[in-house]
Parts: C-alpha cells; structure tokens; sequence
C-alpha cells in the first residue's frame, strides 16, 4: 500500500527525518539565550548602552535627561551602563502623556533587566530616579544586586513639612494635584527663558552650573513632570523599605546654606530608618544636583558603590 504516493518503508523514513528536524529545531531554540528569546522594547523609557563589562543602570531625576550621567562614563569603564530616560524628559512622551506612570514604568524596568538576561545589576538613580530604584528593590527583591539612592526619600512629601513633622497625605494630596493641575494648564506654552530659574539655582552650589542645569532640564514634557511629581508626592515608601534586601548607598548633599552636616545626616537616616544593609556617604558642599558641584567626589562614591 502506498501512503499518498511513498511506500510504507520510504513513509516511515521521511517522517523520522522530519521528526529529527523539527526536535533539533526545538533543541537549538531552547539553547538561544534568555535577551534572543524575549525581545522587549519598553515604552515608558529608552535605553542607550554603552560599554561591556558588568551591568550598571543609571536613572535620571524628574525633567532630567540621561545626559545628567555622559560626563561620568569615563570613570565607569569596564561596565556596560544602561542609560535610562524617562519618555517625555528629551523625547517624545509616548505613553506617558496620559495616565499614571510610575508602577508601569517600574515593572518595565524589571521586564528590561529579566529580558537582557542581566544578573544583578548595580541601580544608580538621583532624586526620581532613586525613588524609581528603591520601589524596584522592593517590588522585585531577586533583580538589583545593588542600589545607590542618590539625593532622593522614600516619600517625597517629607520636604513639605519642618523637619520632624509628619506629612498630612490629605493635604499633601490637595497640594499635589493643584500642582499637576498647573503644569498641565502650562503644557504647550512657550515659557519665558529662565522661566524655571528660581528653582534651578537652589539645585546647585555653583550658579555658573545653571546654564547645564537648563540643558538637562529644559525639554521636559510638563504633563509627564506633573503626573510624575503628583504621583512621587502621594507615594509613602517608608514601610516598603523593609523590604529590600540589597545594599544600599544613600548619598546624600549636605549644603551649608540649608544647616549643618549632623542635621542634614539625621534627616536622611529618619527617613531610611526600616531599610536594612544602608549606608549613608555625604558629599559637601553639594546641592541637589550633587554630581554637577561635585563630580570627581561624585564619581569616588560611585565607585566604592561599585566595588563592594
């Protein structure tokens, strides 16, 4: 009997050629490593990488650019660093210019490090980007093999109220959402040059950085500003903390204008008192933008973060 058309000796050889095919074929898919198998392509941030070596990811504050980071790629070689930048900060803002933005964004980042087959990267993130790093480490416990906390707090709110005074989330959520009302009425306007001066000039030492300041800042979305400042207000993280198995590095500004070093070192230490394995490393003077004052101690820190 023929079986359509190839004898019964022929039929059983052509099928277990085929067999053999399609098993070598499943074989050499399993062997493909995990980044071939799970290309992901996130949409709340882009990437640019640079370099071999271990994996750093290195996030940027609100409004900022990853180029807050290119001058301290020198001193990183022998990392392959992940610069990450929020869409809407020197982009377009994609997906983010609607609705909430900061758990979709976190649980991309986590995707990013599982789907580049990364094994415990070293986070480094300043202000927002420290948040963003933290809520990883707490969320994800397994991912980051390090974090570094740069200038940032568990709950933002804690620099509305006088030290050692509780933030209130009704009233920080009235004066959150007035906030993120404004920067959207402002969305599409053209701003004054300077415009956002005031405020730049108290996030460094040295006025002759404002200019930089500027250029990172200056092509922000204001409706990816202001949910994200609305949604960093109203996030307590202090019991989240907890949490977090990893090391972790705050650093932390001390600017003499604002009280003395004890001060300043008190405020961070109540803010992070639940998080386990911490160590503070104070960098003075230095404002918020502490690796414009101060880049070489800046890049020391960073570092001996790396090193450990």
């Amino acid at each position: 009997m023929m079986f359509f058309g190839i004898s019964p000796l022929r039929a059983r050889h052509v099928l277990a050629v085929s067999l053999s095919i399609i098993l070598l074929g499943f074989a050499a898919l399993l062997a493909l490593p995990a980044k071939a198998q799970e290309a992901f392509e996130p949409t709340r941030f882009s990437v640019e990488v640079v370099g071999e070596g271990p994996d750093v990811i290195l996030i940027p504050g609100l409004s900022t650019t990853r180029e807050v980071w290119r001058p301290h790629l020198g001193a990183l070689e022998g990392h392959r660093i992940h610069l990450v930048q929020v869409r809407g900060f020197g982009e377009d803002a994609g997906v983010n210019a609607e609705g909430p933005i900061m758990n979709g964004l976190i649980a991309e980042l986590a995707r990013y490090i599982e789907a580049n087959g990364m094994e415990n990267p070293a986070i480094v993130g300043h202000s927002m980007g420290g948040f963003i790093a933290i809520s990883l480490a707490a969320d994800h416990p397994g991912l980051p093999g390090r974090i570094m906390i740069v200038d940032s707090l568990p709950w933002f709110a804690a620099i509305m109220v006088p030290p050692g005074t509780e933030p209130n989330m009704a009233q920080v959520e009235a004066q959150a959402t007035a906030m993120r009302a404004m920067m959207l009425s402002m969305h599409g306007r053209d701003m004054p040059e300077g415009s956002n001066d005031a405020l730049l000039s108290s996030y460094t030492i040295d006025q002759a950085n404002l200019p930089r300041l500027r250029e990172l800042t200056g092509d922000a979305d204001l409706r990816v500003t202001g949910q994200l400042a609305y949604e960093l207000m109203t996030s307590d993280m202090r019991q989240a903390i907890a949490a977090i198995t990893v090391p972790a590095t705050v650093v932390v500004p001390q600017n003499p204008a604002f009280g003395t070093e004890e001060a300043t070192i008190a405020f961070y230490t109540q803010q992070y008192d639940v998080l386990p394995n911490v160590e503070f490393e104070v960098i003075s003077p230095a404002a918020h933008f502490v690796m414009v004052d101060q880049p070489a101690a800046f890049e020391a820190a960073l570092l001996d973060f790396l090193a450990d």
